[in-house]
């Protein structure tokens, strides 16, 4: 561990099948008026809505609904979400969704007390809160951001072209999170495998840096073949208790900062999928695996000593006689057949983009150091030619 750091994770766990207590014990902590966030409405089909009104309501709340946030939070809905928090008075955020709504309700959080656009100070300028910030907590129903213990909060701004993601500091962070796995069973298979990826992949980010023997990257691998071992499970049956526990589990840990630490990151997978859902409002996950593995052959050669032990501590590859190269490249191989295995979209084509979109979606890419390679324009748009 050659890096320097501080860690803080103040976000409460509540986690398994009697979660739900959680809610009861720690709204008592709040004040009086609630704005409860949400998406499309599956909440009041499958009975969490009911059970989470039940508990504000036994708590004295006077709540404010906020509906219909969309899997790509806007800002538009954003705008909205700090208005309907300002007319409420809101003293607590409740999110009762996936990563997009916790993400939302993080950013309206920091922006209702704001006295600026919050595009711009928060998404564009990438500063901080200097207002007061309405505590959020979560229930989550859909894993994968890991945004129920973390600071992160992604916009997407479709007139610029723009979806950033903006990782804010422990005051940001959920006040508490509710985790029962049983919550997930009811997504739909595309949903599930897209979070499932996400997960994974927020490891690889944090995973593919670096030459020091770090404790980190230890952690990383468990976490890796846990959700490997997990996901097929899940696919198999959506409804296996220890195969969605782990995976939830295993989401919050992917991205709570704790195996970034004494690390670089450049988190540049993210910034090219993020490019792709600016254009088409695609699946988070299934951008992220689209554009993964021509990122991932193009930085090889720069991180080969990584990528051999990827292939061989992640996936089993054997290395006697082989060299780096051929290990790594197996390691990939491996990946790819996994990938293809669970139902991932491997494509951008199948997401909706196409090559007249290349040089938008160039534009829109925000490049990053921290990892093997700095890219060019030139290698984004490699990489987004060979994801078509």
């Amino acid at each position: 561990m050659l890096g320097n750091f501080t860690y803080c994770n103040p976000t409460k766990l509540y986690f398994g099948k009697n979660a739900m207590e959680g809610l009861e014990k720690e709204l008592p902590s709040y004040g009086k008026n609630v704005l409860l966030v949400y998406g499309g409405g599956s909440i009041k089909k499958n009975g969490i809505y009911d059970k989470v009104i039940a508990a504000l309501k036994k708590c004295g709340k006077t709540v404010t609904e906020d509906a219909g946030v969309m899997p790509n939070p806007t800002v538009e809905k954003l705008h909205e979400g700090v208005g309907r928090a300002r007319a409420a008075k809101a003293d607590f955020i409740l999110a009762v969704g996936g990563g997009s709504v916790c993400d939302y309700a993080k950013a309206v959080s920091i922006s209702v007390n704001c006295d600026e656009d919050p595009w711009d100070k928060y998404f564009v300028r990438w500063e901080e809160p200097s207002c007061r910030i309405i505590p959020v907590g979560c229930v989550l129903t859909m894993v994968g951001t890991g945004s129920e213990m973390n600071g992160g909060s992604v916009i997407t701004n479709h007139k610029q072209k723009m979806k950033v993601g903006h990782v804010f500091g422990e005051e940001v962070f959920p006040k508490f999170s509710i985790l029962n796995p049983e919550f997930t069973f009811t997504l739909p298979k595309y949903q599930m495998v897209s979070g499932i990826y996400d997960i994974f992949n927020h490891i690889c980010e944090q995973y593919f840096s670096g030459e020091d023997d770090n404790t980190s990257d230890y952690i990383s691998e468990g976490l890796m073949r846990s959700v490997i071992n997990s996901s097929r499970a899940a696919v198999k049956n959506p409804e296996d208790y220890e195969a969605r526990s782990n995976i939830m589990w295993t989401a919050t840990w992917a991205l709570n900062t704790l195996v970034a630490k004494g690390k670089t990151t450049d988190w540049e997978v993210h910034m090219l999928g993020q490019a792709v859902g600016a254009h088409t409002d695609a699946t988070h996950g299934m951008t992220l695996a689209a554009v993964s593995l021509p990122y991932y052959r193009l930085i090889m050669p720069y991180g080969i000593k990584k990528f051999a032990r990827f292939a061989h501590n992640v996936w089993d590859v054997a290395t006697d006689g082989k060299t780096d190269e051929q290990v790594a490249e197996e390691g990939l191989k491996a990946l790819e057949s996994w990938m293809r295995e669970i139902g991932l979209v491997m494509n951008i084509t199948d997401l909706g983009a196409n090559a007249d979109m290349i040089d938008g979606l160039v534009k829109s890419t925000l490049i990053m150091q921290g990892g093997y390679k700095v890219l060019t324009k030139s290698d984004v748009r490699k990489i987004f030619t060979e994801s078509l």
